[in-house]
């Protein structure tokens, strides 16, 4: 009995080792058949890693440095309200358009915040509106500051349904510290439309909401005011 199961044993065995065997040689064979291309595969993938490399090192990093370092005169100049000479250069230095031209993204989500901000100011809205719609941060405040001024473009071009939407989104933007007063533009203009319902419904959320915000200390006399217009 013991050795027959002996004999299987072995016999077993002898059969794993014959698999094994084969698989081996079938690997081999597949090296050996495709090892140029693997080789060529493995060269071009360290080739392009290389190309990466030296593209973030030696070209795209210097670049940010060199735009970075352009947008400074830009925002001196945005800082004291010149947005005329911030946004198109004061011939010596670029403004925030002729960066965006040059170096796109290289300087930073903001400069689309500074540009759209400029044109806001010097009433181009349209303008205003396609830099700051291409602004994207996390920043909690000046997200939705973006926002309200995309709603304050629409509002000086007289389309009042997208204000009050862009007013909404940025109010509704992380609950930032300035909803009040979104919440606050978004109603006037819903009462300038009629929307009597819609503006006291806003009114209610920043008494409920910012109690203690400016918007919110002096909310009731809007609110009395429009009831008295609803009865």
């Amino acid at each position: 009995m013991s050795k027959k199961k002996s004999s299987s044993k072995h016999k077993q065995k002898k059969e794993e080792t014959a698999i094994v065997a084969e698989a081996i040689s079938k690997s081999e064979e597949f090296l050996n058949k495709y090892k140029n291309h693997i080789m060529y595969t493995v060269i071009g993938i360290i080739a392009l890693l290389l190309l990466g490399f030296g593209y973030i090192k030696l070209i795209r990093d210097p670049k940010r440095e060199e735009a970075l370092a352009q947008l400074y005169p830009a925002e001196q100049y945005f800082r004291i309200d010149s947005f005329d000479l911030a946004l198109n250069g004061d011939g010596n230095n670029l403004g925030f358009k002729d960066i965006i031209s040059e170096y796109k993204k290289l300087a930073g989500p903001v400069v689309y915040f500074y540009a759209g901000v400029c044109e806001l100011h010097l009433e181009n809205y349209e303008e205003a509106i396609e830099y700051l719609k291409k602004y994207k941060s996390g920043d909690e405040i000046i997200q939705a500051r973006a926002y309200c001024n995309i709603a304050d473009a629409y509002v000086g071009l007289d389309d009042l349904d997208n204000g009050i939407s862009w007013y909404l989104k940025a109010a509704g933007y992380k609950d930032n510290a300035y909803a009040a007063g979104y919440y606050k533009k978004a109603a006037l203009l819903m009462e300038e439309k009629g929307d009597y319902p819609g503006a006291l419904d806003l009114y209610h959320t920043i008494k409920i909401k910012y109690p203690y915000t400016l918007e919110g200390m002096d909310i009731d006399k809007y609110i009395m005011r429009l009831e008295v217009l609803m009865q």
